[in-house]
């Protein structure tokens, strides 16, 4: 017969484990089920988003290199032939961020899927456009569509991978628009060179159409999403608290200025390229994109960099970068040119990795307005460079465009000094009140 319960302490002897009720429980450290380099998922993940990146980039600057057929074709200058971009760039940071309060709400996956459907679908209409009005009408309905996806990138990134790999994982993502960017200009210039630009852009929207559907079959679906409310006075709530925050904004005009320059550098240099004493054919100024390559590495290296140099030591150095470029660029000889494009494409997309990863770092509530808030300054930042570029182009030709853009890269010196400055000031503070 079994003797009564005594209350007293349980001891099971199994494998040694003693078992006692009455202690504390032991602290459980929960296990971080974010995805990390070589973890399950990760390829996937990174393979999806990179081709998300390509097709994003091929789209919305698919007229870029193709400016002087465009004038050609419509009878029109180099300044309205830009908003062919500019339109694109300008609608998607308008529509940033109201399309990241539905990411908060339906989810990051859904939302990209989305807008990449539309996006594609507009690409395809694009080669038909029978006025240079209809062409910037339907680039900005295609920049508009696009605009949920590159803020729910960030937002997904920052959910779905573990703070340490963040940089890296982001990197990886602006690696496929740089890939996309050269993709897209390399072959609409060949392309155009046989068939001309509409037949070029007709390509490109293929293309993207496949980097869709791959996009959202190998796309792993979020485990670490929580939907949010699509209240406008809760937008507003936190869309003010990360424009109160003063790393943040500082955050927004680097990424702004940084596109600037590079906007400016990228609508112009094909104008540039046709002139005399160059006059190179379409397909040749297509390859000068190639270029891109080095931002696809830079991109990719950037948490290594901020792991040697930190934040504001990668600034510095994409900044000092970027200005050597713009400077080399000024001489009369194309392999100066493209050396000098090779450090300013170098120098940009540092910048930009480092700058987009410390958004999704620094926001810690309403990541996906943060980055829909950096996304709008970073592309207001492209259409301001692409029509300023032009206009600057025509008053004082290749110059003009430089002295533009080492404008932006003061400021962003500038914004980086003062940060450096703030940091100091506010370690001081902290350490007079211990």
């Amino acid at each position: 017969m079994p003797s009564a319960s005594t209350g007293a302490s349980t001891i099971v002897d199994a494998s040694a484990a003693v078992v006692r009720p009455e202690a504390a429980p032991l602290d459980v450290v929960p296990v971080d089920s974010r995805m990390t380099p070589g973890g399950p998922g990760y390829r996937r993940m990174s393979l999806a988003l990179f081709l998300a990146g390509v097709a994003t980039f091929a789209l919305l600057y698919s007229t870029q290199a193709l400016l002087p057929l465009i004038s050609g074709d419509f009878g029109v200058t180099a300044s309205t032939a830009s908003w062919t971009v500019s339109a694109a760039t300008g609608a998607l940071a308008l529509f940033v961020l109201p399309l990241s309060a539905l990411s908060e709400r339906f989810g990051r996956r859904t939302l990209m899927t989305a807008s990449l459907a539309i996006a594609v679908s507009v690409g395809l209409l694009v080669p038909f456009a029978p006025s240079v009005g209809w062409l910037v009408a339907l680039r900005a309905v295609q920049g508009a569509a696009l605009a949920g996806l590159p803020v729910s990138a960030m937002a997904y990134l920052a959910e779905e991978v573990r703070p340490k790999a963040l940089i890296t994982a982001i990197g990886l993502f602006v690696a496929g628009n740089s890939v996309g960017g050269m993709s897209g200009r390399v072959i609409t210039g060949w392309v155009a060179q046989e068939w001309g630009w509409r037949v070029a852009v007709g390509v490109i929207g293929l293309i993207a159409v496949g980097c869709a559907v791959a996009f959202r079959l190998l796309l792993p679906a979020p485990k670490h999403f929580k939907a949010g409310s699509l209240r406008p006075a809760v937008l507003v709530r936190t869309v003010r608290g990360h424009l109160a925050n003063p790393l943040l904004c500082r955050l927004y005009a680097i990424g702004a200025l940084f596109m600037t320059v590079f906007g400016a550098v990228y609508t112009v240099i094909g104008y540039r390229l046709t002139e005399a004493p160059f006059s190179l054919p379409q397909g040749i100024i297509g390859s000068i994109f190639l270029v891109y390559l080095v931002g696809t590495v830079s991109a990719s290296t950037a948490g290594k960099l901020v792991g040697r140099l930190g934040r504001r030591g990668a600034l510095y150095l994409a900044g000092g970068t970027t200005t050597a470029g713009l400077l080399v660029s000024l001489a009369d000889s194309l392999p100066l040119i493209l050396l000098g494009l090779v450090l300013i494409t170098a120098g940009f997309f540092a910048g930009h990795a480092v700058a987009s990863s410390s958004v999704s770092h620094t926001a810690k509530e309403g990541r996906a307005q943060a980055s829909a808030l950096y996304q709008s300054a970073y592309y207001l930042g492209s259409s301001a460079g692409g029509t300023l570029g032009a206009v600057a182009f025509h008053a004082g030709g290749w110059a003009g465009t430089v002295a533009l853009g080492l404008l932006a890269v003061l400021g962003v010196v500038t914004i980086t000094v003062v940060g450096s400055h703030a940091a100091r000031t506010e370690r001081r503070l902290v350490a007079v009140h211990r």
